[in-house]
């Protein structure tokens, strides 16, 4: 008890020194519930990535030194070395759950990092029609494939909101009576099912894979994780396509056909041969977000309806007429 007491105090301590080098202009865009990432420039500007407008200049600067001593704090705070030699930090920071990327010389200039929000709000798919990022079609699309199980990729490039919509997705997951079994590496997906296992990879002692098969152990009914990005696609693909059907999950790409092509790619990571039929047997939708701040839409909502025989590739149709009507 003694020391779990000093373990806490020792974070807090750890937490408020931290908090107290990122200065006030960076606390306020970290309370400001609009915006949802800030990065430190190497030269030394400070910009900010808002829900409704996308990437700003804030006018802020850091110098070299500050920018530096954040880094620092960080990886001594998650018992990382950083110097010439090991110039990144990952990590998440203490009670709040930011996720953190900074970079020291000789790979950038000058200090560098990006602060990333863990969701706060969860916005619903009905949100999205309001805002006008989907149509009444596309939602009804997606909440169909929700309620029948479904497997779901929710593609795009980076800050196209793919988190976001995966928490709609699994706001419509809550409703169900299945049990969840959610796996990422950072905090960053909620959902409020009433039976939920969230678990978390960990450096040396867990990855996505390791993970997917301990999920498989935890009797679910559905397995979403937070971002396809190795090898573990492969063991995700077994599991979704193998008695645990109704899966979300995110991955970088600009549309349908190039989300399935980029997941040939992470199982090419563990296999030479990839599966392609397995890939359209088992992936049923792909929805794919553009754009950023009030620019941002779901530009595509794919069917796979398997492979052409005459080709032998993907067949991608619309779920959507084009002006985003379910068919």
């Amino acid at each position: 008890m003694v020391a779990t007491h000093h373990r806490q105090e020792a974070i807090q301590r750890g937490t408020r020194m931290l908090r107290t080098a990122l200065g006030a202009a960076i606390a306020r865009f970290l309370e400001d519930p609009a915006v949802v990432e800030v990065m430190l420039n190497p030269d030394g500007r400070i910009w900010v990535d808002r829900l409704s407008e996308g990437l700003a200049d804030t006018g802020e600067t850091m110098t070299a030194a500050d920018g530096e001593r954040i880094v620092r704090l960080v990886a001594h705070h998650v018992g990382a070395e950083v110097h010439a030699r090991s110039p990144r930090v990952s990590a998440e920071l203490p009670e709040t759950g930011e996720r953190f990327e900074g970079l020291l010389p000789p790979v950038v200039a000058s200090p560098a990092f990006a602060i990333r929000k863990p969701a706060v709000a969860v916005f619903t798919l009905d949100d999205y029609v309001a805002a006008g990022i989907m149509t009444a079609g596309q939602a009804v699309k997606l909440r169909a494939a929700v309620q029948s199980r479904a497997n779901i990729l929710v593609a795009g490039g980076t800050s196209t909101g793919k988190t976001t919509l995966t928490n709609a997705l699994l706001a419509e997951v809550a409703k169900t009576a299945d049990r969840v079994v959610i796996i990422e590496d950072t905090r960053e997906l909620q959902c409020a099912a009433p039976n939920l296992v969230a678990m978390r990879t960990k450096d040396g002692v867990a990855t996505l894979s390791d993970l997917v098969r301990s999920s498989l152990r935890l009797r679910p009914d559905r397995i979403p994780i937070g971002e396809v990005r190795g090898s573990e696609a492969l063991d995700l693909l077994k599991a979704w396509g193998t008695g645990h059907p109704g899966g979300i999950g995110t991955i970088h790409a600009g549309s349908g056909i190039g989300a399935l092509r980029r997941l040939e790619q992470l199982i090419q990571e563990a296999v030479v041969t990839v599966p392609r039929a397995l890939i359209a047997e088992t992936i049923n939708f792909v929805a794919v977000l553009s754009g950023r701040g009030s620019s941002r839409r779901l530009a595509e909502v794919a069917r796979v309806d398997g492979i052409d025989p005459a080709t032998g590739d993907y067949r991608i149709t619309p779920a959507t007429t084009p002006n985003g009507e379910a068919e």
